[in-house]
């Protein structure tokens, strides 16, 4: 493999970067904004709220461990934590594969679900206000078309 210099390596144009760094601090702001306030309404940070959401949403309302890393983008190990802690909290419970001996479920308790809708609502007020709102109909399915260039099945 060949290594490049600092004499190959091409800089951004301003817009270029404008564009880049303006994705990841957009980006950032958000999450940060929309965990604050999820904890401050219902002491549920973002990541967790993620993790009820896909299970909330699954077919038969729970989903094994790996599929829900796969969902929220964190690691396996990073997953099971969270899961173990949504599980201490009484939000969750895991449940055996019956075709798996060694595959597990997390499924929503009664307390997970209550917790989960009341949390939806408010982010779900929060992504209208911090981000929807912010664009036409137009603008927003650019936006879409752009994600979905970038990784197919990134809006799906």
């Amino acid at each position: 493999m060949q290594e490049s210099s600092a004499a190959d390596t091409v800089l951004l144009t301003r817009r270029e970067l404008a564009s880049w760094r303006g994705f990841l601090r957009v980006h950032a702001a958000l999450e940060r904004e929309l965990d604050a306030e999820l904890i401050a309404a219902h002491g549920l940070p973002l990541s967790s709220y993620e993790v009820l959401l896909t299970v909330a949403d699954a077919p038969a309302v729970r989903m094994r461990m790996s599929e829900i890393a796969d969902s929220v983008l964190l690691s396996r190990s990073g997953v099971t934590r969270l899961v173990d802690r949504l599980e201490r909290d009484g939000l969750v419970e895991r449940v055996p594969c019956e075709d798996d001996a060694r595959g597990q479920y997390a499924v929503l308790t009664p307390r997970g679900r209550a917790a989960f809708d009341a949390a939806r609502a408010t982010h779900l007020a929060g992504v209208r206000r911090r981000f929807l709102e912010r664009f036409d109909a137009d603008e927003l399915r650019d936006l879409a078309s752009y994600w979905e260039r970038l990784v197919p099945g990134a809006t799906s």
